[in-house]
Parts: C-alpha cells; structure tokens; sequence
C-alpha cells in the first residue's frame, strides 16, 4: 500500500516527454541507492534480508537487487519460480494455503516454506516427509497472528479481527512448534521501527518457552527502511540483541523500501471540461495502474504540483465512474496535451496494473539519473489484452 507521500528527487529534473505516454519510470540510481541503505542495514545487524517479489517483481534489475540482498520471499508458487528463475539466494514462500499438488515444486525451488497453520502442516505431512526422504531440502515455518494491531488502515492491517493472515499466537501449543524451525509475522505498513518493537515485546511472551527450538525469525515486511527518518541504528541495534538473546538468523522482508521513491508514471491529458470545477480525462486510469488509489484509498503525489490555480478532478479513461486519481492544481494549468506524473509509483502499481476495458498498458522505462541513459525494457500492444482470456 502506498500513502500520498512522494519525493521527487531527480525526477524533478526529468523530462516528461522523453518517454511515450502512458509510461512508468523507474530511477536505477535511486534503486541502487535504496539497496545499499537496506545491505547497510544487514551487514551491521547481522539479519538476512530479502526482496519482497509482491511489491516490486521487475527482474531487469535482478543482478542489481541480487548484488545487495539475500534473496527474495515469494508468496505462491510463480512468484518462487521467478525467484529462482531470475534472482541469486535463498528463497522463502509463504502462502496463506498451498495446493498439495504444487507442494513438490515450491519445495523444489524454496529454502523456506511458509504455512499459514499448524492444521496445514499436518494435513501435507505425509508429503513433506516423502518429499525430504526423496532429498528435498527446505525449512518449514509457521506465520503467527501476533494479534497486536499497529495498521492504520484494517484492510491492509494482518491483525484486524477475524485475520485469515496467521495463526493466532494464542491459540499456539507445543505440540504445533513439532515440524517447525521458524516463526514469520509481518503485521506492519509502512510504518518505522517503534511499531515492530512493540510488536516483538508483543509476542515474546507466547514463544519464550519455544523459541530456543527455532531456528529463525521472520520480521516479514512492512518496513520503511529506506525513508529518510526510519530509525535505522535502533533497528540494527534490536535485531542484534534478537539473535543475541534468541540464538535465531533474523530475517526481514521489505518491499516497498526496495523501490521507494525510485519510479513515477507519466500521463498526458487528453480532455478537459468544467462539471462545477474542471475535470480532466487522462490516460492514466486509477483503476488500471494504480489499483490502490482505490483500494487504500489514497492520493498520489503529483511530480511538481504547484500551490497556484484552480483544482482539477483528474481520472482515468475507463468507464468506472469511481477511476478518480484525486483533485489537483496542474503544474502548467489545465491543459489538453500537458504530461503529468505521479511520485513512488515502482512498488505495487506495476505488479497490479490489469487491462480492463481495454484500456492499455503503461511502458516500462529504466533511467539512470547519474548518467542520464534511457532506456525500454517492455512495451505491451493490445494482443496482452487480446490473449488473456482465450
């Protein structure tokens, strides 16, 4: 999930009309940036970190995350395979249930494999166990329900009542903790390092009498790392003392703190009129690429907005009537013609944006803001729509 915040950074200096419109640009050098902040934060601490392939999956830039990080956490079996397709490390899969018959190909591909609740694990044991004695190498976790709410928003919170993420750490017994040699939570968006704190000092209490059995921890994601105020020595300092006092590899899962602030999507207006204030269609459709300006909700930030002239209702060309971006005060006014983008756009637009109506895929652009080099990594024509439903 995104929030309205944005920082330009050097795409204030970028030029809107070096790439067609719609087109989702992605800063390498902001990455590469991003990335070392988070290998900082691993080889201090001691934790492993890996790349949430949910959040942001363009594997053009696989080496470069590679270089950096342990690995990736996939959440089903096409995610794994991307993982061991397309990057280097370990792979972790957690799902909030597994079809049996995929089970020997995550195992395949997974150093951990991530259950949802014990019932789980002892219903596919038979299969576990024969797929370890045919030489099968993986680790099994557990998620757990800290039941300890810290989300600002109940749709994206994992302990809002009646959770389906998780098993309830309340409910948890020994005899759940036979098979396993991991916890993994993640109850956290977007948030910094008090909100996890509290969260451990939450749990510990129900896994102190297991946790000198386990042999890992999995913080899972949520984490703002890579923003500019997170308290990063705090959190190195924690996860230190967690593995000093638990005898647990410490993992965490960022997504968005991969890509934070490292892409924006550029739209052009294509109509302007007045319904009691103006209104302008752009090619950019909230409903298509970036599904959680609706389902948050939130407004994106808009890449030099200006505090001077009238507000304008952008939305997209779809035919739903709710494909509104947010009301706006245009860089340049409104005007037919005039390219605008949108800030933080890499993580979570491009893994969800769909065809509906029609309505056309945005380009994927790589640049370097160091050295200015642009370059195409995918263009989509209309047989992506044509061919996804026969």
């Amino acid at each position: 999930m995104k929030t309205q915040a944005g920082d330009p950074g050097a795409f204030a200096q970028f030029d809107l009309n070096r790439v067609p419109s719609p087109a989702f640009v992605i800063d390498e050098a902001k990455l590469r940036s991003n990335l070392e902040i988070l290998q900082d934060v691993k080889d201090r601490s001691g934790t492993k970190i890996l790349s949430a392939l949910k959040a942001f999956s363009m594997w053009e830039l696989s080496e470069l995350v590679s270089e950096h990080l342990d690995g990736v956490s996939a959440s089903g079996l096409w995610e794994a395979r991307l993982g061991f397709d397309k990057y280097q490390g370990e792979i972790a899969t957690y799902s909030p249930a597994f079809k049996p018959h995929e089970l020997p190909e995550i195992a395949a591909l997974s150093d951990h494999i991530i259950f949802n609740t014990p019932d789980q694990i002892a219903r596919l044991s038979p299969t576990i166990i024969g797929l370890r004695d045919a030489g099968e190498q993986f680790e099994l976790g557990l998620r757990v329900n800290p039941l300890h709410a810290e989300g600002e928003i109940a749709k994206y919170d994992p302990c809002q009542p009646h959770s389906r993420l998780g098993f309830p750490i309340n409910q948890l017994t020994e005899e759940h903790m036979d098979a396993v040699e991991g916890l993994h939570f993640h109850t956290l968006c977007e948030q910094d390092f008090e909100p996890l704190n509290r969260t451990w000092e939450a749990i510990v209490p129900y896994i102190e009498h297991v946790v000198e059995d386990l042999k890992w921890l999995n913080f899972g994601g949520g984490h703002h790392i890579t923003r500019a105020d997170y308290q990063r020595d705090e959190l190195i300092e924690f996860l230190y003392d967690v593995q000093e006092t638990t005898g647990c590899q410490t993992y965490l899962e960022p997504g968005e703190a991969i890509a934070l602030d490292a892409g924006i999507l550029v739209g052009e207006v294509l109509d302007i009129f007045n319904n009691d204030m103006p209104v302008a269609i752009t090619d950019v459709s909230a409903t298509c690429h970036m599904p959680d300006v609706i389902e948050a909700p939130y407004r994106p930030a808009m890449l030099n907005e200006q505090g001077e002239g009238p507000l304008v209702r952008l939305g997209g060309p779809s035919c739903l009537a709710g494909d509104i971006i947010g009301d706006y005060k245009l860089p340049e006014g409104p005007q037919v013609g005039q390219r605008i983008a949108f800030l933080d756009q890499a993580h979570y637009s491009m893994v969800k944006m769909n065809t509906f109506n029609g309505v056309p895929l945005p380009s994927i652009w790589l640049w370097n803001s160091e050295t200015d080099e642009l370059r195409c990594v995918k263009e989509f024509d209309w047989t992506t729509f044509r061919d996804r439903l026969s």
